[in-house]
């Protein structure tokens, strides 16, 4: 696999969440001379569909949690939201999960995941809901573990309404037009962003909620919905955010192209991956990456450049490389100190018959194949999530909100991977609208956050993108990036989780 290949398959297969390898299984196990929808088995399952019963009416249960020494007392809501056609025909159900306190002058936040086919659960039950799955996305973790929901004292819950929104084909959320269509209408770049712009329209309206100030958050390819869907509904729907949270986003994909010619690609993982040595070390500080990335900016750019101009330069790299990620000398000679993600993976663990994974290369799996020539096995974070995850949110729905759905609950809709149009707008990331929405709205503020470890989104690619920004206005943070120990799911970790509460706090204080 070549390397552009290999970096578009981590980014977009990753917690943007579709494993590749499967969605080409999918792919490859269709006939190749038989137009898709004159399949017996898709129109039976179009038939199925429609046959479905229908989504209960939206469910309420009060709940409270314990915060700081205190109680807060809150609702929460299970409903849906239909989406239309041009034509103005249900053409979908949203399914959303909303807490909301009493109380005036309440801000709102929209959260979305990723995949695209990833439930917001992860975000809701991992970083900022009101509760918190225990046991899910470190190292050790199994998925066999009871699902067990604390109270999570991470959650923005006490100084912003939240609300969870699971896109078509994720979570309870469906479609309700023939596979076809729903592919022109929910499952490529431009109609995704349109639709769910309009969902968080519609919500803020039945809710009578227009004049809150309103936020967005958004992890992985969430984190590419998240300029769009705010210039969209800036520029078109006419709401405007006070901020916007982007979480390990998928932002800018032609940052990591180009690896024969440019140093860029390589300049983006190598902190990663000497974040995640530094971290076995017990060694990991913001001071030591600071170090990190210099040499990063600096001399390791420097030489990479030069190539074999001169002949010292990649003896020099190799030697700085080696010693910054711990990995075997002849490892990093051969790859010239260029370190492709789907090597070094299977490389950092090998001694011990593990395979990293891209989200976080610290979290292992044992390597059921591990002579084979190239991967075979799901992610090892991946493998781990969806048990927990769908047990946890069924449970959550049907039990304790009282919402009693008889349909199955999709964590993370391979499905939706399958019949998603990787067009050109997804190509070229989100970094334009970005920048439009920012200069449209110089009191807007961009907070985005990344795990050091992760590569499936390396932190790198978000610090060059925004130094390449101009500065609109005279606070140069108002655009900002931050890193925490951890990787693509930081926020699992208590302390990392914490700490993004406490700096998006900070940023809605400004408002």
């Amino acid at each position: 696999m070549t390397f552009l290949k290999l970096r578009l398959a981590a980014a977009l297969a990753a917690i943007c969440l579709i494993p590749t390898l499967q969605i080409q299984a999918q792919d490859n196990s269709k006939p190749a001379d038989k137009p898709a929808a004159a399949s017996p088995e898709k129109s039976d399952k179009t038939d199925k569909e429609k046959a479905q019963p229908p989504l209960p009416p939206d469910a309420h249960a009060e709940q409270s949690i314990q915060l700081n020494g205190k109680t807060l007392r809150y609702t929460a809501t299970v409903g849906t939201l239909p989406t239309r056609d041009k034509d103005g025909k249900e053409a979908g159900q949203v399914v959303f999960t909303a807490y909301t306190v009493e109380g005036p002058n309440r801000p709102v936040t929209f959260a979305f995941n990723g995949g695209p086919g990833a439930a917001s659960v992860y975000l809701n039950f991992g970083a900022i809901g009101p509760k918190h799955l225990e046991g899910v996305g470190n190292e050790g973790d199994s998925p066999s573990d009871p699902a067990t929901l604390v109270d999570n004292p991470g959650t923005w819950l006490d100084f912003t309404d939240l609300v969870f929104i699971d896109p078509i084909g994720t979570g309870f959320s469906r479609s309700e037009v023939p596979e076809a269509e729903a592919k022109k209408l929910f499952y490529s770049t431009e109609p995704d962003i349109e639709y769910l712009s309009r969902v968080v329209y519609d919500w803020l309206v039945k809710n009578n909620r227009l004049s809150s100030r309103k936020y967005l958050v958004g992890e992985s390819y969430g984190g590419f919905r998240g300029p769009r869907i705010t210039h969209y509904l800036q520029s078109q729907l006419g709401v405007a955010m006070n901020g916007v949270v982007l979480v390990s986003p998928y932002l800018n994909p032609t940052i990591e192209q180009n690896g024969d010619l440019s140093p860029i690609p390589w300049m983006v993982t190598l902190p990663s991956i000497t974040a995640a040595s530094l971290e076995r070390q017990h060694k990991l500080t913001p001071e030591a990456m600071q170090q990190v990335i210099a040499y990063t900016l600096g001399d390791y750019a420097t030489d990479l450049f030069k190539g074999h101009t001169d002949p010292e330069a990649t003896q020099r790299i190799v030697k700085r490389v080696t010693e910054m990620t711990g990995l075997d000398p002849q490892f990093v000679k051969y790859a010239g100190g260029r370190l492709e993600i789907g090597a070094y993976l299977r490389e950092v663990h090998r001694e011990q018959g593990k395979i990293g994974s891209v989200y976080d290369s610290n979290v292992t799996s044992y390597d059921p194949f591990p002579y084979s020539s190239e991967q075979r096995f799901n992610d090892p974070l991946l493998e781990t999530l969806i048990a927990p995850t769908t047990t946890a949110m069924v449970d959550f729905d049907t039990r304790t909100v009282g919402w009693k759905v008889d349909a199955r609950y999709n964590a993370l809709s391979y499905d939706v991977g399958r019949l998603w149009d990787r067009d050109a707008e997804l190509r070229k990331g989100s970094v334009e609208d970005l920048r439009q929405s920012v200069a449209a709205d110089p009191k807007m503020r961009v907070l985005i956050a990344h795990g050091w470890n992760d590569l499936s989104c390396p932190f790198m690619g978000s610090i060059l993108t925004v130094d390449q920004m101009p500065e609109m206005g005279s606070d140069p943070t108002r655009v900002s990036v931050h890193e925490y120990p951890g990787g693509h799911m930081f926020y699992t970790r208590e302390a990392s989780r914490m700490d993004l509460r406490k700096d998006v706090m900070d940023m809605v204080s400004k408002h």
